[in-house]
């Protein structure tokens, strides 16, 4: 049995999705200590607090970077400002208690989802790392299909990923559901789909008559005012339970029941995670797309989402009624293409082939590694 250190990002549901999908099938022969931020710690400590009492899995609450929004807004300068505040403040402190308990608990592998301060304490204490996150495809993937401002983001990030890890050496591993060439230099990068959990991947989708959406809490009203006048049923998460709004119902978060309509609904109109849309895109969903302005990350995954001709997108701020009514009425076209998506992008397998052979290969244990669960 190994004992694996796994820190992530706090900020939007897809880091601890992830985390979680791994853990499910590392913790029974394995012993995890994860550590997590803000929301990603709370989505978690449903699955593995104290009261849960899960065997092989400890969970630990750690200061993370938020992003920050003024009048609704995603505020992109606060948000910097607010990460470089935790790199001066938080960082140094973090680290200095990650490697005391790096050197009292002996892990044999540590595990980043785009969290800092856990690398740089597994290169201080010798340590093998991976880091297993959808950001690196701002570093490694060959973005040049995309457009100028997009491209120019990527290579901004690209620095604070640099930064994140370091420069020695440590296994990328990057989650998407898009896979462009990787560039020159990062060869060594590992390309898997999303990190799908079970229960998602053993559904049968089926083709219903109402569109599923899932917001964020500082969605402005006129996206509601926009779904509601579009004619269709629409199921929303994200915004808790409200009273109806026309033919809008809103549900609090139950994953079961959420998966549940992810496979029967005819398309998905949400914010454009890479998690949220690789999940669509395996249940064979047609997605429309709306990234904030200036959520450039997600502004990438629409882009491909668009290239791959699963769907289409606009800005969150820009959200109409005309683009939504187009993309219902080309509905059979982009199930044609998600059509040959479904049931093929599941991450899952290569990456827990990725933590096997990282362990392998820096001999820390001698024996199964990893069970081979469906």
């Amino acid at each position: 049995m190994a004992r694996i250190f796994y820190s992530m990002a706090g900020e939007g549901r897809g880091h601890a999705v992830r985390v979680r999908t791994l853990v499910e099938h590392l913790r029974h022969a394995h012993e995890l200590v994860l550590f997590a931020p803000d929301e990603a710690y709370d989505f978690l400590v449903k699955s593995y607090g104290d009261e849960c009492s899960v065997e092989n899995v400890r969970l630990t609450r750690i200061p993370g970077i938020k992003f920050h929004y003024t009048g609704g807004k995603l505020d992109l300068f606060k948000s910097i400002g607010h990460g470089l505040n935790y790199a001066r403040r938080d960082l140094p402190t973090l680290v200095n208690a990650f490697r005391r308990r790096i050197d009292a608990e002996q892990p044999d592998l540590c595990i980043s989802d785009f969290e800092p301060s856990l690398p740089r304490a597994a290169r201080k204490a010798g340590v093998p790392l991976m880091s297993i996150d959808h950001q690196h495809v701002l570093l490694a993937y060959d973005l040049k299909t995309l457009p100028l401002l997009l491209r120019r983001y990527a290579w901004w990030m690209s620095w604070s990923i640099r930064y994140y890890y370091g420069s020695g050496p440590y296994q990328a591993v990057t989650s998407s559901f898009y896979t462009p060439p990787l560039k020159a230099g990062f060869e060594n990068v590992q390309q898997v789909g999303p990190m799908l959990r079970e229960d998602l991947v053993a559904t049968v989708p089926q083709q219903g008559d109402f569109l599923l959406s899932y917001l964020r809490t500082n969605t402005p009203p006129r996206v509601l005012e926009t779904l509601a006048a579009c004619d269709w049923d629409v199921r929303v998460y994200g915004l808790g339970e409200r009273p109806r709004q026309g033919r809008i119902t809103f549900h609090a978060i139950d994953e079961q029941r959420f998966v549940n309509d992810l496979a029967s609904c005819a398309a998905l109109v949400s914010a454009a995670g890479n998690q949220l849309l690789g999940e669509a895109l395996y249940l064979g969903k047609p997605v429309f797309a709306i990234p904030e302005e200036m959520h450039h990350e997600q502004q990438i995954n629409a882009c491909f989402l668009k290239q791959m001709g699963a769907g289409n997108w606009c800005v969150l701020e820009a959200f109409a009624l005309d683009p939504l009514q187009k993309f219902l009425r080309q509905l059979d076209s982009y199930r044609a293409n998600t059509a040959v998506l479904c049931g093929r992008l599941n991450g899952t397998p290569d990456a827990l082939a990725a933590i096997r052979t990282m362990l392998t290969r820096h001999g820390r244990v001698n024996r199964s590694l990893v069970p081979e669960r469906s």
